[in-house]
């Protein structure tokens, strides 16, 4: 029972900090920003999950928080290239297409790192900002930095749904296979 007990206690305690990670932003000015894929819909638009991502890095971009925004996904079950979807919407809202760059092969947090660490060592970036949703936060970050990323700062998604219970409890497990 007591072993039960701590195993709960400690999803508990991790739960809480994935959630406070998440919420906090890390806002610094860096070379480029990363915005993890997620679904897209059968009409070929970003799921309202995506598309929060996209909405936040068009933000920041504004802000001058980042010169470059990689746009990392593969292609789901719906056939379509994620990254290609995120990047037209990104030119849409006006980002200029030369400061899009398309990883279609982020099939995972961990692909998309180990993409965007070859990406930005190729056009000599150095710093990076991930930006998803709160409860994905600190497995990317810790994502980036096994790829070798030092201080990687972070944004989330503006954007609370009825899967996000799910989803974090998910992320407990998930952040220990990392």
């Amino acid at each position: 029972l007591s072993l039960l007990a701590c195993l709960f206690l400690w999803l508990v305690i991790h739960t809480i900090i994935i959630i406070t990670d998440g919420l906090n932003d890390e806002l610094e000015v860096v070379d480029a920003a990363v915005v993890l894929g997620n679904r897209v819909e059968l009409d070929g638009q970003p799921s309202d999950r995506l598309q929060a991502r996209l909405d936040k890095a068009v933000q920041l971009f504004e802000e001058d928080f980042f010169k470059y925004i990689i746009v990392s996904g593969g292609t789901g079950k719906e056939g379509l290239d994620e990254a290609e979807v995120m990047k037209n919407y990104l030119i849409d809202q006006g980002i200029p297409e030369n400061r899009i760059i398309e990883d279609s092969d982020g099939y995972n947090s961990f692909m998309t790192a180990e993409n965007s660490k070859a990406i930005m060592e190729d056009l000599d970036l150095q710093s990076v900002m991930v930006i998803s949703q709160y409860f994905h936060i600190s497995r990317t970050k810790l994502a980036f930095e096994k790829v070798g990323f030092e201080n990687v700062a972070s944004a989330h998604a503006e954007i609370f749904d009825e899967r996000d219970l799910y989803s974090t409890l998910r992320e407990f497990p998930a952040y220990y296979s990392y």
